[in-house]
């Protein structure tokens, strides 16, 4: 069991109580949610997004996808998904695809989609594909507070459904 040492030095320096949920390796935050038993509404997964002065994470539900035209409506810019290249260069200690939902340890801006915060417990990516960061709501809010908040996803149709 890991944790990028970005995101538990992060998490340590911050006070965050967690406790880490191992899992066998998963390609996606919503086979991870189905593999550990846990309602894909409480597991945060972040897309990182270009913008035209540099990056922004998106979080929202395992469950959902983003609807990228709403979101860009909702912040008055242009996004584009950021490619894996950049992926692997802004988040340099995590597994590809493996995005924690706590941009302010990566020094990434962040927008949370509001159906995040509804639920009690939120469940994350720890940076790699086979451990969950686990807190509750309170803890996840405060670690996220400077973020901006939004309407932006939509329920997924089918567990591959990621951006829209």
């Amino acid at each position: 069991m890991t944790i990028a040492l970005t995101l538990q030095s992060y998490l340590d320096r911050k006070g965050a109580e967690y406790d880490l949920v191992e899992h066998r390796p998963t390609r996606s935050a919503m086979f991870t949610a189905h593999a550990c038993h846990i309602a894909a509404r409480c597991v945060a997964k972040g897309v990182v997004l270009r913008r035209r002065d540099g990056y922004l994470l998106a979080i929202l539900p395992a469950s959902r996808h983003v609807r990228l035209r709403k979101l860009k409506l909702a912040l008055a810019e242009d996004l584009t998904l950021a490619t894996k290249h950049e992926l692997d260069q802004l988040i340099a200690d995590c597994a590809h695809g493996a995005v924690p939902p706590i941009g302010e340890c990566y020094e990434l801006d962040v927008v949370i989609d509001d159906s995040v915060c509804g639920q009690p417990e939120v469940y994350f990516e720890g940076g790699d594909h086979a451990t969950l960061v686990h807190m509750s709501q309170v803890q996840f809010a405060r670690l996220t507070r400077e973020a901006l908040h939004a309407s932006f996803s939509a329920r997924n149709r089918g567990p591959t459904r990621s951006v829209r």
